[in-house]
């Protein structure tokens, strides 16, 4: 009977623990997901800003 107990008890803690596990990765991915985007728009604002200083500058290459 204790060895059945004691199945039971770290059978359902096992569980606890994995979801505990799944939770924390998923949160940190979310938080990469959300770095990952917010490091992408400023890339693009940059790249947009060296483009328009680009065609500034060089105004022949853009035809106009």
């Amino acid at each position: 009977m204790f060895v059945v107990v004691t199945t039971v008890i770290l059978y359902v803690f096992g569980f606890v623990f994995l979801y505990g596990v799944i939770r924390l990765g998923v949160r940190h991915a979310l938080e990469d997901l959300e770095l990952q985007r917010a490091r992408a728009r400023r890339e693009a604002e940059l790249a947009a800003d060296r483009d328009r200083s680009f065609m500034r500058d060089n105004a022949f290459l853009a035809g106009s």
